[in-house]
């Protein structure tokens, strides 16, 4: 019997690219191409409609980024395995990726042998990181490790902890969406996740949580609790 095709769905806003991705895996008898998409909302559209094995996504996509797809599509169904493709061995990037559901990050940069291994590695159920980024997981790793004796809210996302003071402003996941720049489903999974996370059952809990742990809270390095890093600007 004929081994079964490993069904590829490709995601990236530049044709060129895509249409190189394409080329190199129709050489390979092993893949089937079943889509390609230039933006995050056809990716997901695709991903619903054909059900790849392997979704290889752009990280930086027009209208929503790549990981935003990427935990959407695996929301949507489990089995799809995401690999993000990038230009960039950018740490926070990296992170974000893997706390999305992706199960490979690999940069542009990579060979079109290592790329094709890759995707078979990931269909199989593996997992992997590009040599050029796996140090600075490792580095993050033991970063998040001494803070989590200290910062109660550690283990929150970055995009998680900007979200955080927007539900104790009383803001609906279509507000924190528009302020974002992201879909409502997405702001809905990140709430999700930080009750969960925090340990609470609803929304409305998270200013009693933040005024029993007030001096933790940092959207980021700079921007203390009563200053939110999106009233500079509008982040993703």
């Amino acid at each position: 019997m004929a081994e079964r095709s490993v069904r590829l769905l490709i995601v990236d806003d530049h044709e060129i690219v895509r249409l190189g991705l394409i080329t190199l895996f129709r050489a390979f008898p092993t893949f089937a191409i079943v889509g390609e998409a230039g933006t995050a909302n056809r990716a997901i559209e695709l991903a619903r409609d054909h059900a790849p094995d392997v979704v290889l996504m752009d990280v930086r996509l027009p209208d929503e980024s790549g990981i935003a797809a990427c935990r959407d599509i695996r929301s949507m169904n489990p089995s799809i395995r995401v690999i993000m493709l990038t230009s960039f061995a950018d740490e926070s990037a990296v992170i974000a990726s893997v706390t999305a559901g992706a199960s490979g990050y690999l940069l542009k940069q990579s060979d079109g042998k290592r790329l094709v291994e890759a995707v078979e590695v990931v269909a199989q159920g593996g997992s992997l990181l590009d040599p050029d980024v796996t140090t600075k997981v490792f580095s993050w790793l033991q970063r998040f490790a001494a803070q989590r004796s200290t910062d109660p809210l550690a283990a929150l996302s970055e995009q998680e902890r900007k979200i955080v003071p927007m539900l104790v402003e009383g803001k609906t996941n279509h507000e924190i969406a528009e302020l974002l720049c992201v879909s409502d489903h997405t702001v809905k999974t990140h709430v999700s996740n930080i009750l969960q996370k925090l340990h609470l059952s609803r929304r409305q809990e998270t200013a009693a949580y933040l005024a029993r742990h007030q001096g933790f809270l940092t959207v980021d390095a700079r921007t203390p609790l009563n200053r939110p890093a999106w009233s500079d600007e509008r982040t993703r």
